[in-house]
């Protein structure tokens, strides 16, 4: 059997694997995509079941900046190709998940990324010699292996009966084949309003059920939780029509004559039980990684219900050394937060990942630029990349630039949208530096659409919005912080509200530092 060796073998030529490619090569690295299906993009063939994608694609914007327009542009891979923008493939605020396929193709076709396709992976084993991912044309080894493979399989909750559900990778997706039934929804994430949005005006009751309360992201502020588009679905409920957003525990499914018997534990009622009935219970409860390729001597620690790998702050496997995981697998440091499952997240966390990996395997220090340590020139790099990057815009809370003193130089090094526990893991050791992000007020409101602000440069702290936040470090300590008001346009640039402020708490911290 034929064998290849490669610094590099990323398994998956989906978004991600696409995405890890064009930097890996972009840099000049050895590298193979080993990709299963004849073309990328083969979960988007299929997923969303009603072909509507929920990632926005803003095409008219008040900027021209590119880098801004990037910020309401949820489906574009980063690369250097003018023609590869989405907004270029479609118009629609909501695009069509064909439309994404089709991208896909083109953006690796253009770049001539080395992707093998129709190279399924049968098993994945390691020696001495690296990991060595078995093929039907051959062995591909290598020193580096990025796994990128995306959702493998469904996930399904152990509920005694859950066989008779039908699964959203299989459901019908006609509308009118529910109608005048009562279906029950198992879930109460995307998918599963994604389905009941679609047959809720033909069936004549919808319940959706999870044990756990619903998630708006409007509340969360995390992309991938309930979005406002299913609103109409909550009309619904609180509006009495029988559609219902149910907290409770499946306890059984049971199969009777022409219907299903369904017995629930109601969450929030004291214990409460219920005998339910319904015609049709979809299931859509999400997916989970697949491990089964692996040998049980490289198999990666997984977690939340084993759907996903456990990952050290580089999205390095927690238990497997050289062992990577990229894309919508590769959440584990920022789940239910920011957009790391998503294009829009995980394209800026390849291209720092791209750099980590050239600098471990290749040789290839990190790059930084350097920042004089006076109060102005911190002021003016910190601003200047809050107000421009669209990777700290769309990772907020988790990508982050570092300010790292070098005693030697007497300088600040400025490290660009590294994630906030790896810098703090890395520079462990340095006694002073800051780290600069984007983070949302965190208190609990009330009524999120009517929130009392305080537009007082000493009151910044309690901006509920997105807005500035600098964070210094002593090693892994944190030991000061400062925050910036928040603003309507995202502009944190006027003099008292924050200029001013930033100053003057560098101007107080380096008196005192280094």
């Amino acid at each position: 059997m034929a064998e290849h060796r490669h610094q590099y073998v990323i398994v998956g030529g989906g978004p991600a694997g696409l995405q890890l490619s064009y930097y890996l090569q972009r840099a000049g690295a050895d590298y193979v995509t080993l990709e299963r299906e004849s073309e990328p993009g083969g979960f988007f063939a299929q997923y969303p079941r009603h072909r509507r994608l929920i990632s926005l694609n803003k095409v008219h914007t008040t900027s021209t900046d590119p880098e801004i327009k990037l910020r309401w542009d949820w489906n574009s891979l980063l690369n250097d190709a003018p023609e590869l923008s989405f907004p270029k493939y479609s118009t629609e605020y909501f695009p069509h998940a064909d439309d994404l396929v089709r991208y896909l193709a083109d953006f690796q076709r253009i770049h001539a990324l080395n992707v093998r396709y129709r190279t399924a992976v049968e098993r994945i084993g390691r020696d001495e010699d690296g990991f060595a991912v078995h093929t039907a044309d051959g062995v591909w080894r290598a020193r580096c292996l990025v796994v990128a493979t995306g959702w493998g399989r469904p996930y399904v909750p152990p509920i005694r009966g859950i066989e008779h559900a039908i699964g959203y990778e299989d459901m019908e997706v006609e509308p009118k084949a529910y109608a005048g039934q009562r279906v029950l929804i198992i879930g109460k994430g995307n998918s599963a309003f994604e389905t009941a949005a679609a047959i809720f005006g033909h069936a004549a009751m919808v319940h959706l059920a999870s044990r756990q309360p619903l998630r708006l992201a409007w509340n969360t502020k995390h992309p991938g939780d309930v979005r406002g588009q299913y609103g109409a679905i909550l009309d619904s409920y609180q509006f009495k029509t029988l559609h219902s957003v149910l907290d409770c525990t499946i306890d059984e499914i049971r199969p009777v004559n022409d219907h299903f018997e369904v017995d629930i534990t109601y969450t929030h009622a004291d214990g409460e039980r219920a005998l339910l009935e319904y015609e049709s219970v979809l299931r859509c409860t999400g997916f989970r990684m697949d491990t089964s390729l692996f040998e049980p001597h490289c198999q990666p620690e997984m977690i939340r219900d084993d759907r996903m790998p456990g990952l050290r702050p580089d999205w390095q496997s927690s238990n497997v050394d050289d062992l990577y995981f990229a894309g919508t697998i590769a959440q584990a440091r920022d789940v239910k937060h920011a957009s790391s499952p998503f294009i829009d997240g995980f394209r800026y966390n390849l291209r720092t990942f791209t750099q980590l990996l050239r600098e471990r395997y290749d040789g290839v220090p990190l790059a930084y630029d350097e920042v004089p340590a006076e109060p102005d020139a911190l002021t003016t790099v910190t601003l200047d990349r809050l107000n421009w990057s669209s990777a700290l815009w769309t990772q907020f809370e988790y990508l982050c630039d570092a300010f790292v003193f070098d005693p030697v130089t007497g300088r600040f090094r400025h490290y660009r949208d590294l994630p906030e526990d790896y810098a703090v893991s890395r520079f462990a050791g340095s006694s002073h530096y800051y780290t600069a992000a984007l983070r949302w007020g965190r208190d609990d409101y009330a009524d999120v659409f009517a929130i009392e602000r305080h537009p007082q440069p000493g009151r910044a702290r309690e901006s509920a919005f997105i807005h500035p936040v600098i964070r210094r470090y002593r090693g892994a300590d944190l030991v000061a912080e400062q925050h910036l008001l928040e603003d309507l346009l995202a502009e944190w640039r006027r003099p008292d509200r924050h200029v001013e402020p930033l100053r003057e708490f560098f101007l107080k911290d380096l008196s005192t530092g280094p």
